[in-house]
């Protein structure tokens, strides 16, 4: 019985959610607990640091958006 008090109390809250124009959105991630997390990180890691050297184009642009960080975090 107090399961339906919960399930009602949610239902009644995301309704009022898409009375508000929201609407719910299911996002899925990397599962972090994986044993094989941290390898598949360092795996795409290397592959893009690989190909960020050999584009010179990507590497000026990245230098240029560094160059223009100054102030937002005050």
């Amino acid at each position: 019985m107090a399961n339906t008090h919960v399930n009602a109390r949610v239902q009644k809250h995301r309704d009022a959610l898409r009375m508000a124009g929201l609407r719910p959105v299911q996002i899925w991630v990397p599962d972090t607990r994986r044993p094989d997390f941290e390898a598949e990180c360092r795996r795409q890691c290397l592959a893009v640091a690989q190909a960020d050297s050999k584009d010179s184009a990507i590497q000026a642009l990245m230098d240029a958006a560094l160059a223009d960080v100054d102030g937002w975090t005050e």
